[in-house]
């Protein structure tokens, strides 16, 4: 008796041995499957994510063009387009990208959308002439809170119209920025449209680089909130205008918090203005009180930092897609000092960066864009290539 239960107990003993064993292989086998795959897999990434990140660096130090987001002048568009002599002038200076912004819905029925394609066309066409990156940006859009789910398919119908366009055109040389500033809307909202306007041009076209920034209107802060998408072949992008109370001083479609003018940058307790009456009570009251604390590189600097930080976190490339002073009011030796700080700035950081802008409000010369019309101070601002 005592001899049929050991065999029982040794039977037993076996069988468990058994499944332990078999469980052990098991185990092994998916941490060997899934060891392969990862091999298959990750130098995919990892080749797509240095793409991503080679082709930022390739838009260093550009500029946008001024033209077709100009609703107001419509009427002047095609005597406004770039010329040769633009493109010349662009390539002496040293400027390597272009960004075209093009307000695809927010011109007057007598603008088509074809005649749109046309100009950028030409434009496309004279960057591969003239050896310029361009970026076409989707600006002036009218997405928000309210209209998102009626809107995003708008946006993507367009973008994929560009997509089929530009199916042949050099993946190095052409970018696609799928929407300029997203507005002070849900946060949530403006990432599930983002990814699916992505997600439309993949199913066409899978090796576009694109550009992406955050809510409220390319905000460093909201970018610092931004969860990545799930695409490795996309830039970041963020607008610096900081301090705003200097960049947009006297800016009149802001409004009254950047009525006070005659701030100098850096910050000078010399010459600072009294604060104008019409911005008590606004965003530019603290604004004003801040600037002694704002107005300076080491907080130009400290800004740049907390996007590279995010850069950093998620190992994406990010460039500067605009950064520039308003010209109306703001003294022109400090709209110079600006420049060359954020320059430094991001030459420092490593980040690419794009100016706002060649030929408008915020032009970096004093009269029709030529060499004579430079300052010698703009000179040197941009003479140390970020």
């Amino acid at each position: 008796m005592k001899a049929v239960v050991l065999i029982k107990s040794v039977k037993i003993l076996v069988n468990k041995n058994i499944r332990f064993t078999i469980v052990k292989i098991s185990l092994l086998l998916i941490f060997l499957i899934a060891i392969n795959l990862f091999a298959k897999s990750s130098p995919i990434t990892q080749k797509a994510r240095a793409l991503a990140f080679a082709r930022a660096k390739s838009l260093n130090n550009g500029i946008s063009i001024s033209w077709l987001e100009q609703t107001w002048d419509e009427n002047n568009l095609a005597q406004n387009a770039p010329a040769k002599a633009d493109f010349l002038l662009l390539k002496k200076l040293g400027f390597k990208s272009i960004r075209l912004p093009v307000a695809f819905t927010s011109f007057s029925s007598k603008i088509t959308t074809a005649q749109l394609f046309t100009y950028i066309d030409k434009v496309v066409k004279q960057c591969d002439i003239y050896g310029f990156k361009l970026v076409i940006d989707y600006h002036y859009g009218q997405l928000s809170d309210n209209n998102y789910l009626t809107e995003t398919p708008k946006i993507i119908d367009l973008w994929l119209k560009l997509t089929k366009r530009y199916n042949n055109t050099s993946y190095n040389n052409l970018f696609f920025e799928v929407y300029n500033e997203p507005p002070h809307i849900n946060p949530k909202v403006w990432k599930d449209a983002a990814y699916n306007i992505v997600t439309a041009i993949r199913k066409i076209d899978k090796q576009r680089t694109l550009i992406v920034g955050a809510s409220n209107y390319n905000s460093i802060y909201e970018l610092s909130r931004f969860e990545r998408l799930a695409d490795e072949n996309i830039i970041y992008t963020f607008h610096f205008y900081e301090p705003f109370f200097f960049t947009h001083q006297g800016a009149d479609w802001v409004g009254d918090q950047v009525a006070t003018t005659g701030v100098s940058f850096p910050y000078s307790a010399e010459n600072f203005p009294t604060l104008n009456p019409k911005a008590k009570n606004t965003p530019g009251e603290s604004n004003y009180r801040m600037y002694p604390r704002d107005g300076n590189e080491q907080s130009i600097n400290d800004k740049l930092q907390i996007v590279k930080n995010w850069a950093l976190k998620y190992d994406v490339p990010i460039i500067c897609g605009e950064y520039g002073v308003y010209n109306k009011y703001a003294d022109q030796d400090s709209r110079c000092r600006y420049i060359k700080a954020v320059r430094k700035a991001l030459k420092r950081l490593e980040i690419p960066g794009m100016l706002w802008d060649y030929n408008s409000s915020f032009s970096l010369f004093t009269g029709k864009p030529a060499v004579e019309t430079l300052p010698s101070c703009m000179v040197d601002a941009i003479a140390d290539r970020p």
